[in-house]
């Protein structure tokens, strides 16, 4: 049976190992690295939000949901997903929007006014995906990477 959770730390090298299969630049993520991964997890918590795996009898999918205030808005509460993916063989079945579901409910719970997310260019189906959730395209979005080593 299909269980969306927050993650536990003997989850953090399964949902690594989901990021880095699912990742554009893979190398970036050193799954190893158990402990660093943990540590954002406490971090996310300590902010407020939360990391989620799906579960069914193995970690099968992650979100990172992360909590802040705007400054616009009259500092209201805003949710920012991060690090969607399910196994590849495991998607189309529900699981997507069951995490997603999940975020948002944690969003809600922390009094958020909206839930927001970014996705590369490149992944036409996660905008098929998002867009079926109700989420409308409605900016562009930039990074800059400031430690380029890192993503070697």
């Amino acid at each position: 049976m299909l269980v969306v959770r927050p993650i536990a730390i003997e989850d953090v090298a399964a949902a690594a190992q989901l990021v880095r299969e699912g990742s554009l630049t893979p190398d970036a993520e050193r799954v190893e690295d158990v402990d660093a991964y943990w540590s954002a997890v406490q971090e996310t918590r300590r902010r407020f939000g939360d990391v989620l795996v799906a579960d069914d009898g193995e970690v099968i999918g992650v979100v990172q949901v992360m909590v802040f205030p705007h400054f616009q808005h009259t500092g209201r509460w805003c949710c920012e997903l991060e690090s969607v993916h399910v196994r590849a063989d495991r998607r189309d079945r529900g699981i997507g929007t069951r995490l997603i579901d999940a975020a948002e409910q944690l969003a809600r719970e922390r009094n958020c006014y909206r839930v927001q997310l970014t996705s590369r260019n490149v992944r036409d189906d996660a905008h098929r995906f998002y867009r079926r959730l109700g989420f409308e395209q409605t900016s562009q979005g930039f990074k800059k990477i400031l430690i380029a080593e890192d993503f070697a």
